[in-house]
């Protein structure tokens, strides 16, 4: 247990940092199995929709630190390309 004043407040803003985080990992996770069950559901304006609340709270996160935001580039990376996949690559002639 924290002795001094300082160490004490310390231990509350590490518990209050901590839920704060948890709860903003929580929801771009929940918003990441939503954006996916709309994509095997093959609905795809829908999906558009949720894609854009996955974004809102990756960047939410990252802008807090709840995730690194390398994290949250890397799947709004990958979760948009399978909303869209890209065209087949063309063999090239060189």
């Amino acid at each position: 247990m924290p002795i001094t004043s300082s160490a004490k407040k310390a231990l509350r803003q590490s518990i209050t940092h901590k839920k704060q985080n948890t709860l903003r990992r929580e929801a771009y996770k929940d918003a990441v199995k939503n954006y996916k069950k709309l994509l095997d559901a093959k609905k795809s304006d829908e999906a558009k929709a949720a894609l854009v609340q996955v974004y809102k709270t990756l960047d939410k996160a990252a802008k807090t630190n709840a995730i690194s935001r390398q994290k949250a580039s890397r799947l709004k990376s990958r979760l948009s390309i399978k909303l869209a996949p890209p065209a087949p690559r063309t063999p090239s002639s060189a």
